[in-house]
């Protein structure tokens, strides 16, 4: 619910200014024009204004009384579905600046409407640093490639990769049907084999363990070692079982697969640790033990061994077995009190018979 001028004012005395387009042109030294059309554009990257910093806050609320009871008009227009016209925007990398449409923008803020309808004008920044560079290669492959949606890389010089994909797949569709243009295999690369792998490492949470990386880094990196550069990974083989090392074969079996029935990137690691423990402590580290989730076996013995346990770790296939076996012995195990040794047995080989 909107609240009435003054009250609003009351609670919000001093809400930020609108930051300045032409402080935002200056520092990026954005010149080149390029008309981006209509498009919908995230409210919350609405963040500047075109001259009218004073006029509106940072929420760009009226600053006015008569400007007031125009907002109330626009809000009660959105709740009615009533057509309202584009804004028209100015756009700074991913920033934009409204240059007409204020009351609409501020007006769909306080409906908590995600995006907005724009006429969008961009400004390219020309100013030399590592953030630009990287954002002109980006939408330079977007547009070339005409996708809606930009990939983010954080390396220079590395859109080539995906660019080849796009060849690669180009060359595979013409052979299939028709001639197929670098767009149009672009856009179908983009849903049957990027999205798929997109989503696949998104399930299995392998941004957790590379928090500079964004998802797309990783989809270059595992696409290109298991189609590109067929080089021998420390991550291991076992990820040629998901993502076949033929990016059309994977295309292929991806077709074939709801978004739920895709693979996750991950697999079981069983291994054994022998333990030898000084016996007045015995019990209680095979409590303290048997309270450790991957322990799913354990065994006391006689013998030169006190203690067998079957262990059972889950891990992606980015990740080696070696650390993730030595992080769980070193940090779980080795460090219970009366833990005098232990030895580690990883199977080659294991067969298990029916009961």
């Amino acid at each position: 619910m909107s609240l009435p001028y003054d009250l609003f004012r009351a609670f919000f005395p001093e809400q930020d200014e609108p930051r300045r387009f032409d402080d935002a042109r200056e520092e990026e030294q954005a010149t080149k024009i390029v008309d981006r059309g209509a498009g919908s554009v995230p409210i919350e990257q609405i963040i500047g204004t075109v001259g009218r910093y004073r006029d509106f806050d940072g929420t760009f609320r009226a600053r006015n009384r008569g400007g007031e009871a125009r907002f109330q008009g626009i809000i009660r227009a959105m709740r009615d579905n009533v057509s309202l016209p584009p804004v028209s925007l100015y756009q700074i990398k991913d920033d934009y600046f409204i240059l007409d449409g204020h009351h609409r923008v501020g007006a769909a803020r306080e409906l908590g409407r995600n995006t907005i309808q724009a006429r969008i004008v961009e400004l390219l920044p020309t100013k030399k640093s590592l953030e630009n560079m990287l954002y002109l290669e980006k939408i330079e492959f977007r547009d070339s490639a005409g996708l809606l949606v930009p990939i983010t890389l954080t390396e220079l010089d590395q859109y080539h990769h995906l660019e080849l994909q796009i060849r690669k797949h180009q060359a595979w569709l013409s052979e299939k049907s028709t001639d197929t243009s670098y767009q149009q295999a672009a856009i179908d690369w983009y849903e049957t084999i990027y999205q798929p792998l997109i989503t696949i490492i998104n399930n299995s949470n392998l941004t957790d363990r590379f928090p500079n990386r964004t998802v797309d880094d990783l989809y270059l990196y595992i696409s290109r070692h298991q189609w590109t550069d067929a080089q021998s990974r420390q991550y291991g083989s076992a990820i040629d079982k998901q993502i076949p090392p033929d990016m059309e074969a994977f295309r292929t079996k991806m077709a074939a697969m709801k978004k739920n029935e895709y693979p996750e990137m991950k697999q079981n690691i069983i291994f054994f640790v022998l333990l030898n423990v000084d016996g007045r402590m015995e019990q209680k580290i095979i409590d303290r033990l048997m309270e450790l989730e991957p322990v799913r076996e354990l065994h006391s013995v006689h013998g030169a061994i006190d203690i067998i346990i079957k262990v059972v770790l889950v891990r992606e296939l980015m990740s080696s077995d070696a650390e993730l076996i030595s992080r769980f012995t070193h940090g779980s195990i080795r460090r219970l009190k009366g833990v005098m040794s232990t030895q580690t047995l990883i199977p080659g080989l294991s067969l298990i018979k029916d009961e």
